[in-house]
């Protein structure tokens, strides 16, 4: 074991999380939201201190891009109307009125927010319900693009009818090409223009907005298909003789523009039902809050009200079976109360007057009468909602490479489809402007980078719904992707490693007095001491069945001891030094009690009438899961240092224990931020564990900070992760987890690289020469559509994984 010995500690300084020094405060409140502001230009929600800034009639204005700027200031009025509904985000569809409280998130761009439904300006994906305290409502979204598709499906039906009937038995020559031309123009106008119509209010909003994306192609191809075909029914004769048939009609495309808006429209629906599983983790949190709360009027009598009528200071009745409405203080009853939704424990706790309960958790048999002191937004679930839905909503830093290369995609893929058009027109096949038509529209329709723009949010969504069902609280995306490379963890002592409370562990006699008489004396000593070692011998008595009754002429000796009668004997409870004041003789449990100590153990000499009746010893126990969740992590390569303000002497007897090779001990909170930095300057990862306000700087600095969660609420600020249970193998699950997630991650994003690479080239026809193969737009848009939902699937598969 590697022993750093630091400058002596404060008895102020302690590592307990009770009666420190403040630390200074946290780098990182990531639950508190940035103020925000309106891009007059394309409507988004940018932060309120972009530096993409401009001055016009004495008022600043913020702007998501250059771009966006550069056009305010050419034409400010055009841009000052009066405020209403951003053109680049039109409000909710008919009969879908906006949710009020509910805040509208973009999942791949999630700086794009908005008080009511519609889509994103910058990617033109439809914007997602934020889990704000009001609750989840449904997309409205999905209603209408369910509306959409069947229609549209019963309309592309006989649509195929019509475009095949030559091919038909004795279907040739029942429709002639130019009425078969007007009635498809009739019906394809039906899907293309209504079914469609979101994709070109998309379409039309990243030309506007200057942002390409999905809908940039699909507009594009819908439209070629569906123009040429309209000038083909409407004015064949403006099409070159070579291209019409022998009838005066030509050839139309209107059956493969219907067919791409269909199937399109198939795609969103799959995407937004998968998309709306991976919010299930918030609905089941959200869900577990009861509706209603029996306050208690000033007489007495009962009244249910709903729970955001609910009041700090209310008092509330919680029946058996039910739901504690608020997080609280019990006065009045007794109860089992089951807090598996925060703990993960099996067994119920029990609760009688004084003991604090926490939101949501049930009442077993027994009625309670609850104080409310958190309510609404405040309790504890309320902040692990809003903690998880932040972190769904934050972006990890391999998205960045997604980010790069859709920036330049699809510039890179209209470049393509023009050149596949140019192609064809000189040397393909005849027809050749059909076929560089079809094939140009393909490329379009199968590059749409919408997979790989989603594969990194969902696995990111997935992963904190399951990292909350595991009792592990993910902040960040940022948090997720740097866990897998910590290769040195950083932990706290008191309350991390140990229980952060001293219990009663020895009890020696000594010769001619019994274990039971030695506790009985200093337990009834002790009854009149708040003291944290008092606490522990009177509650180890207890424990143990020993029944004391309060002391009489009770003394406290400073920085010795106590003294008092009990029984008619003079006792004393003290340090050595007490013990040498009283002349007691510690000589014959000299040796066990230096044993005692060097194992982290405190030791109290217990004097009766004048002789030494024996000694209790009292420490902080290890945590029963502690040894098992650091072998583990040194399974994984992982170095553990013990970073703790406690003694030498303890903190090396807890570091034996748990086989901790390096332990820096007594050290200031400054210091503990100095010894993170310092690992980190040797180039180590460094996530660091700990629960107190002294722990909060360390936390900071820590490339990722993991606070236990029944810590000091500073520490939970400070930190990246927060382990919802006293359980440091909720370490080892959040590691498992950043590995799985960004497995999952790399493996979307190579089906989407895979996917475009092999889909363009198939696309513009490079088969054709030798397997005579071209690539349908409708096949193109069922396999756009389905690579989208294959990425949402690979990444729902996180919700099985073991932890």
């Amino acid at each position: 074991m590697t022993k750093i010995d630091a400058q002596p500690k404060r008895p102020s300084e302690s590592d307990h999380p009770h009666g420190h020094d403040a630390a200074r405060a946290p780098k990182r409140l990531p639950m508190a939201a940035a103020p925000t502001e309106r891009d007059p230009v394309c409507g988004m929600n940018v932060p309120a201190d972009s530096p993409i800034r401009a001055e016009h009639g004495g008022r600043r204005y913020v702007f998501c891009c250059e771009g966006c700027r550069a056009r305010f200031e050419a034409d400010p009025a055009k841009y000052l109307a009066p405020v209403g509904l951003s053109p680049a985000a039109p409000g909710p569809s008919a009969g879908a009125a906006p949710a009020p409280g509910v805040l509208w998130i973009c999942p791949m761009d999630p700086e794009v927010r908005q008080d009511h439904p519609g889509h994103c300006p910058k990617c033109g994906m439809a914007l997602e319900p934020h889990a704000l305290a009001g609750g989840v409502p449904e997309n409205p979204e999905l209603a209408t693009m369910t509306r959409r598709f069947w229609t549209s499906a019963a309309l592309t039906a006989p649509l195929f009818l019509f475009a095949m009937s030559d091919m038909l038995p004795g279907g040739a020559g029942v429709i002639s090409g130019r009425a078969r031309n007007w009635a498809e123009l009739v019906v394809a106008s039906g899907v293309v223009l209504w079914g469609g119509w979101p994709f070109h209010q998309r379409f039309w909003a990243s030309l506007r907005n200057r942002s390409p994306n999905m809908f940039t192609l699909i507009g594009l191809g819908v439209s070629v298909a569906y123009l040429f075909s309209l000038v083909a029914t409407l004015a064949p004769s403006l099409l070159p003789d070579g291209l019409r048939l022998p009838d005066g009609s030509a050839p139309v495309y209107f059956e493969a523009a219907a067919a791409i808006v269909t199937l399109v429209l198939l795609g969103q629906v799959l995407e937004l039902r998968a998309r709306g599983r991976t919010s299930a983790a918030i609905r089941a949190l959200l869900d577990l809050a009861p509706k209603v709360a029996h306050r208690l009027r000033s007489d007495g009598t009962e009244e249910d009200v709903a729970l955001d009528a609910v009041q700090p200071g209310d008092l509330l009745r919680v029946r058996p079976g039910e739901k504690i409405p608020a997080d609280g203080v019990v006065v009045d009853g007794h109860a089992a109360v089951d807090e598996a939704m925060v703990t993960g424990e099996p067994l119920p706790v029990e609760k009688t007057k004084g003991a604090r309960v926490i939101g949501a958790t049930v009442a077993g048999a027994g009625t309670l009468v609850v104080r409310a002191e958190r309510v609404g937004a405040e309790t504890l679930l309320a902040q692990i909602v809003r903690m998880v839905s932040e972190a769904q909503r934050s972006r990890a830093p391999i998205q960045h490479l997604a980010d790069r290369v859709s920036a330049y995609f699809v510039p890179a893929v209209v470049a393509v489809a023009a050149a596949t058009f140019a192609v064809w027109m000189l040397v393909g096949q005849e027809p050749r402007l059909g076929h560089a038509l079809v094939n140009a529209v393909a490329v379009l329709i199968i590059a749409c980078p919408c997979a790989l723009g989603l594969a990194t949010p969902m696995s990111i969504m997935v992963a904190t719904g399951k990292a909350a069902s595991a009792g592990v609280l993910f902040k960040n995306a940022e948090a997720i992707e740097t866990l897998r490379a910590v290769d040195c963890l950083v932990v706290d002592k008191t309350g991390t490693l140990t229980e952060g409370k001293p219990k009663l562990v020895s009890v020696v006699p000594a010769a001619g007095t019994t274990e039971a008489e030695l506790l009985r004396v200093a337990a009834a000593l002790e009854l009149a001491s708040e003291h944290p070692l008092a606490r522990a011998i009177v509650d180890g008595a207890k424990e143990r069945g020993v029944d004391a009754r309060a002391a009489a002429e009770f003394q406290s000796v400073t920085g010795k001891g106590v003294t008092g009668m009990v029984g008619g004997q003079r006792v004393a409870l003290g340090n050595e030094r007490l013990a040498a004041d009283l002349g007691l003789d510690v000589g014959p449990l000299g040796a066990r009690a230096e044993a005692l100590r060097n194992e982290g153990q405190t030791i109290v000499f217990v004097g009766i009438d004048g002789k030494l009746g024996g000694l209790i010893a009292v420490a902080d126990p290890i945590r029963q899961s502690a040894s098992e969740a650091l072998r583990a992590l040194r399974a994984r390569g992982i170095e553990i240092v013990m970073l703790t303000g406690d003694s030498r002497r303890t903190a090396e007897a807890v570091g034996r224990a748990l086989g901790i090779d390096v332990v820096v001990a007594e050290v200031l909170p400054d210091r503990k931020v100095a010894e993170v930095k310092r690992l980190q300057g040797q180039g180590k990862i460094v996530a660091m564990a700990g629960d107190g306000i002294n722990d909060a700087p360390a936390l900071a600095q820590a490339n990722v900070g993991m606070a236990m969660g029944t810590g000091t609420e500073v520490a939970m600020e400070a930190a990246d992760v927060t382990l919802l249970r006293d359980d440091l193998r909720g370490v080892v699950r959040a590691r498992k987890l950043s590995e799985a997630t960004m497995r999952n991650i790399k493996q979307s994003l190579f089906l989407a690289f895979v996917y475009n690479t092999l889909g363009i080239p198939i696309a513009a026809g490079v088969l054709y020469p030798w397997f005579g193969l071209l690539l349908s737009p409708a096949i193109a848009a069922a396999a756009m559509s389905l690579s989208s939902v294959s990425v949402i699937g690979n990444a729902l598969r996180l919700r099985r994984a073991r932890l």
